[in-house]
């Protein structure tokens, strides 16, 4: 019987790319002949995620392999993933391979269910702000486009996204907007509990997410 306490990662991607959320381009493959067919469509450098329902972090266990720069190293990295799943016992289900985003601030956008006040959205800043300082804003959906604003402007990093110091700030219209996209997503599908887009990448010009998970009730 197949766990079906969160989407698998390409299932998560393809719904927020429904709701025009921007990921990289992304493919899934089961068989190494099928890296040649994606290469096609993906430009190096890639990244290579392991496909299980048995893994939810799949870092945790070698499961992500970043920054692959050419065709060898992309067929290492189908074997490599492939062995893990065999070590551990762990059901292979494919390997999401996806083009690297390019570096820029990276924030975090979620929502979950919570028991007191129903949905709720939240906006960081990624990195050591979230995990040190708690840097976060949070609002009760359904909200608005200003009120979506109002959370990215809150946060005690917000001059960091702005630009400060002569560095490129980013596209603040574009975060509100995902912001509004995720509490849309919250508000429409009653089973799910949680979303957690962690990181995603911003830029002076849109975004990128980079890793997408949904928890399911």
């Amino acid at each position: 019987m197949i766990n079906k306490k969160w989407l698998l990662e390409p299932e998560a991607k393809k719904l927020c790319n429904d709701y025009g959320i921007i990921t990289g381009k992304w493919r899934v493959i089961k068989e190494k002949e099928e890296i040649d067919d994606v290469l096609k469509e993906i430009n190096f450098p890639i990244v290579m995620k392991i496909v299980s329902h048995d893994v939810l972090h799949k870092s945790d266990i070698g499961g992500v392999i970043l920054n692959i720069e050419n065709k060898e190293e992309a067929i290492n990295s189908y074997y490599k993933i492939r062995n893990i799943a065999k070590e551990r016992n762990i059901r292979f289900e494919g390997i999401l391979i996806e083009e690297m985003a390019p570096q820029g601030i990276e924030v975090i956008i979620g929502a979950k269910r919570d028991e007191q006040f129903g949905p709720v959205v939240m906006f960081g800043l990624g990195g050591i702000f979230v995990e040190v300082f708690n840097d976060i804003s949070l609002r009760i959906v359904p909200i608005d486009k200003n009120e979506a604003l109002e959370m990215i402007s809150e946060i005690k990093a917000y001059p960091i996204l702005k630009g400060i110091r002569g560095r490129e700030g980013c596209d603040i219209e574009s975060l509100a907007d995902l912001i509004l996209k995720v509490s849309r997503i919250i508000m429409d599908i009653s089973n799910i509990k949680e979303v957690d887009l962690n990181p995603v990448i911003a830029y002076k010009q849109g975004y990128r997410v980079v890793d997408t998970r949904i928890i399911l009730s």
